[in-house]
């Protein structure tokens, strides 16, 4: 999702009241925003997106590749991000516990079943992917590395909606608009709320190709040693393999999000 950037609003006088460094830290990553969203892009199309001129992109650009931030890009005249940025991404999912204790369990529902796995935490009112190993039938391309989707959409983000106070359905509800990505999405109210009533009743949550077609996945909650919400695991394929008569998915699900909670201190007695 792209970073929101306001500008300093300027006084009567004309003058601005916001703090230049800051300003231009602020330009700045909003480039890196928009290369992000973009994957490769030119000095002009950043000008456009950021609605900056282009002496101003072209100025900053060379900025962020003296520290790294960027580098040139595979065709000529483009930019992509740079490996300065992967590095201080690993730094910050590091800090993540839930990482370490789950990737031994999603290595292993991996190796089974040959299926994508993932780990979501929450954001707000999202869910992002800050793990995941790609499955061998097929790659999915949606959620990748740092991806988000709405709560309500995708079996690990409901799977963690799920879990939280109804209270908090109302507060969301209030808030996120039910986009449909797909024919099968959830749009209204009523089928959200029933939906997050039989996750509860089943422990897991279902996505029967409301994000993608033709691809399906479950989601069980990870909680912590307060009984929280942690974040979320998820298994996800071509629809038969995950859903199909026969599919140990939800088995091995079920298995790792209990497992990794354990990790994490969640007494599965006190539940």
């Amino acid at each position: 999702m792209p970073i929101e950037h306001t500008k300093p609003r300027k006084t009567e006088s004309g003058r601005s009241n916001g703090n230049a460094p800051v300003a231009v830290l602020s330009k700045a990553v909003c480039l890196l925003d928009h290369i992000a969203e973009q994957g490769e892009v030119t000095p002009a199309r950043l000008a456009e997106l950021a609605g900056e001129p282009r002496s101003t992109v072209y100025r900053l650009l060379a900025s962020l590749q003296e520290l790294e931030l960027v580098e040139p890009g595979p065709r000529r005249g483009t930019y992509v991000l740079g490996v300065k940025l992967f590095r201080l991404g690993r730094a910050v999912v590091s800090r993540f516990d839930e990482r370490q204790a789950a990737l031994p369990v999603m290595q292993r529902i991996h190796d089974e079943i040959g299926e994508t796995t993932f780990l979501l935490i929450r954001r707000g009112y999202e869910a992002v992917c800050i793990e995941r190993i790609d499955g061998t039938r097929v790659n999915l391309l949606a959620l990748g590395l740092g991806g988000s989707l709405p709560l309500h959409a995708g079996s690990a983000p409901r799977a963690m909606l799920a879990f939280m106070a109804p209270s908090e359905w109302d507060d969301y509800l209030d808030h996120v608009p039910l986009e449909a990505y797909t024919s099968k999405s959830i749009i209204t109210r009523e089928q959200l709320i029933a939906e997050l009533e039989a996750t509860r009743e089943r422990s897991y949550a279902i996505s029967d190709e409301d994000v993608t077609p033709g691809v399906a996945s479950v989601g069980a909650p990870i909680f912590d040693h307060d009984g929280a919400i942690r974040a979320s695991l998820s298994v996800g394929g071509m629809r038969e393999p995950i859903l199909g008569d026969g599919s140990r998915a939800i088995e091995l699900l079920l298995e790792g999000a209990a497992e990794i909670s354990r990790a994490l201190g969640h007494d599965m007695r006190a539940s």
